[in-house]
């Protein structure tokens, strides 16, 4: 295949419009949800941008008279995209920028291969459009970094300096994930350590029926207890920082000031904004919780969500490694519970990477593998101790 082969850069371009249309999806999904206005304008302007580049490959397919995927989702894109958004617009924009990274790759290659000298300056622009949309979210917050900015950021660290106590969280599917994960390892052990002692006889369902329901019902409790200590914490993030503007107004004033002089307001208008809010309490204090915290409504997780989550997907996890018993005994269902459960290993440690941004291939055979390992173990185990508890 030659270096200008246009089937390649057809097949190519067919990959980059399908990638186009996933991030617009992913931008307009996490627009929709952001309540931070200066952060949907710009997710907006991001899916608009990409949506663009979408249609200009769709064009330039058309007219070398190639085949246009089809812009339906499949069902596997869908529930990626809904967990990405489901994680938090943080996590999915590191997760994007990974991607856009390897999308930086591909369009580098394209150009290389690209017929004409049209199609390379295309290649160029949306090349150029990808690279400026790493770290799109941080710009929209700050200057341009010169000795200005540098400064009001100094002054205001100095601020926040005695305010250590600012803390940030994450989304419940990553709960969800790893309640999965737990589940499914902590029964597969089970099943196979049980089958080794018994040869796969009626009590390895007992054993798995039992495991299923303590491991939900501890990682249920275990993220309720968790969720709402961290909602106490936030909640008394918030009480402080109401404290502080009660005792401290001129100093919450400034610190408002600063914030906007980041986001590129003059000093002048900036401050006068400032003293304006700061009249208001409330509407000062819900300011301060989202620009120097990072808190809103929507980061006080119910707690009751993430118990319900962690306790359905643990007891989802767990359940599988069991389904074969209740069809057929003895080694052929541990057989089956064996391969099934090697499967959902990795689907699971693939799903990890919407939360991690490691390779889904590397995150799914690193956990096929430990949790292999850790049933070959517990079935030793079971075939050593079988005869003593016979």
């Amino acid at each position: 295949m030659s270096e200008n082969d246009p089937s390649k850069f057809i097949k190519n371009l067919q990959v980059a419009l399908r990638k186009e249309r996933a991030s617009q999806r992913v931008y307009h999904n996490l627009a929709m949800r952001e309540t931070n206005e200066a952060r949907r304008k710009v997710l907006l302007s991001l899916a608009e941008a990409e949506s663009g580049h979408g249609k200009r490959w769709a064009n330039r397919l058309r007219e070398l008279n190639a085949e246009i995927p089809s812009e339906r989702e499949k069902l596997g894109e869908r529930l990626w995209r809904w967990a990405l958004v489901q994680s938090g617009t943080d996590n999915a924009l590191k997760r994007i920028e990974s991607n856009e990274d390897d999308d930086t790759e591909m369009y580098k290659d394209m150009i290389k291969i690209a017929p004409n000298e049209a199609d390379r300056e295309a290649i160029k622009a949306v090349l150029h459009d990808e690279e400026l949309h790493r770290g799109a979210m941080n710009k929209a917050n700050t200057l341009d970094t010169g000795e200005k900015a540098n400064a009001i950021q100094s002054r205001l660290d100095t601020i926040l300096h005695r305010e250590s106590w600012h803390r940030h969280g994450g989304g419940w599917i990553g709960q969800a994930i790893y309640g999965a994960n737990d589940g499914l390892g902590s029964v597969f052990g089970i099943v196979t350590g049980v089958a080794g002692a018994t040869a796969g006889g009626p009590a390895v369902l007992i054993a798995g029926l039992a495991g299923m329901l303590a491991s939900a019902l501890s990682m249920g409790s275990g993220a309720y207890l968790a969720t709402k200590a961290e909602r106490e914490v936030r909640e008394a993030e918030m009480r402080r920082e109401r404290e502080e503007l009660q005792r401290h107004p001129e100093e919450e004033e400034e610190e408002l000031a600063l914030f906007y002089q980041l986001k590129g307001v003059p000093k002048e208008e900036a401050e006068k904004l400032a003293a304006r809010l700061i009249a208001q309490p409330e509407t000062a204090l819900k300011t301060l919780g989202n620009e120097e915290l990072g808190l809103s409504e929507e980061s006080f997780q119910n707690p009751w969500t993430a118990a319900i989550s962690a306790t359905l997907s643990t007891a989802a996890g767990a359940f599988i490694p069991i389904i074969p018993f209740f069809f057929t005994k003895g080694y052929p269902a541990v057989i089956i519970s064996f391969v099934i459960s090697a499967l959902s290993h990795f689907l699971i440690g693939a799903a990890k990477t919407v939360v991690t941004g490691l390779s889904p291939w590397r995150s799914g055979a690193e956990m096929t593998i430990v949790g292999l390992g850790e049933a070959l173990i517990t079935y030793g185990l079971g075939l050593l101790f079988g005869p003593v508890i016979g």
